[in-house]
């Protein structure tokens, strides 16, 4: 099978997704278009997708990893991990309230971020810790243009890795002063825990999440950069994103995040 899509068919394909994005509105899977297993022809049409983004004004601040744990690998039926890119206009770090009118389906789940301290041009384990300023508590707010979360590893890659918002806490901590893969995750709706778990339930040590996104990004030439933000990936099952409730996740080492989801919120 090829690797690739033709120029027409990623370009009809991300330009559906981009005005998905826009409306809120579900559209139809698009593994049909792309192929089984296309996950070149995925990043291809992502790519092209954020071009359409940064057309309009959007600013690249970083990278998430998702389908990490096996939990949510399980709940949205993929097998492999993958990646998507972080725009400025995601970030509702510190907001009072996240306005959920402008999401289809959204969910949440607490996460890992790594702030970087400079460019990633080497890629093993070492060089890519060294390159790491801070680590911080994290929610990520994922939806899917896809109908209903029908979604194979094809759909979500070109849909920009079922990207919606992302949320960063207070505490900045240097990696050095933290274990990664042994940090434990609680998260609470209204003050009552819907999920819990662990770093090692991300890829066995979000480290290790952080390695694959280096390589796989300088494998498409698209580095990490300075300054950006790498989700880790999910710590623990992800749950609904609902409008009139308050969530919050607590990581030892780093404190808690919190957002609160109100529909039509300023």
């Amino acid at each position: 099978m090829s690797t690739t899509a033709d120029t027409s068919t990623a370009r009809s394909v991300a330009d559906a997704l981009y005005e998905a994005h826009l409306a809120a509105r579900a559209i139809d899977p698009v593994i049909g278009q792309l192929g089984a297993g296309n996950v070149d022809a995925a990043y291809a049409v992502q790519e092209l997708l954020m071009g359409r983004f940064e057309a309009a004004g959007a600013v690249r601040v970083g990278r998430k990893v998702g389908l990490t744990n096996p939990a949510v690998q399980q709940q949205l039926g993929v097998d492999q991990p993958d990646f998507g890119v972080l725009l400025e206009s995601m970030d509702v770090s510190g907001n009072r309230a996240v306005d959920t009118s402008a999401l289809i389906a959204p969910r949440i789940e607490a996460e890992l971020a790594f702030v970087m301290a400079r460019d990633v041009y080497a890629v093993d384990r070492e060089s890519v810790m060294a390159a790491v300023e801070s680590v911080v508590a994290a929610f990520e707010i994922v939806d899917s243009r896809v109908r209903d979360w029908q979604i194979s590893i094809v759909d979500t890659i070109a849909d920009n890795a079922s990207s919606a918002l992302y949320a960063l806490g207070e505490t900045r901590r240097p990696l050095a002063a933290i274990t990664p893969a042994e940090v434990s995750m609680t998260l609470t709706r209204d003050g009552e825990t819907v999920s819990s778990g662990t770093g090692e339930a991300c890829l066995g040590d979000p480290i290790t999440a952080l390695v694959w996104v280096a390589e796989t990004a300088a494998r498409l030439g698209r580095p990490l950069r300075a300054g950006e933000v790498v989700l880790s990936g999910a710590l623990g099952p992800m749950i609904p994103f609902e409008a009139g409730h308050s969530y919050e996740a607590h990581i030892t080492g780093l404190g808690s995040v919190q957002v609160t989801a109100e529909e039509g919120a300023a």
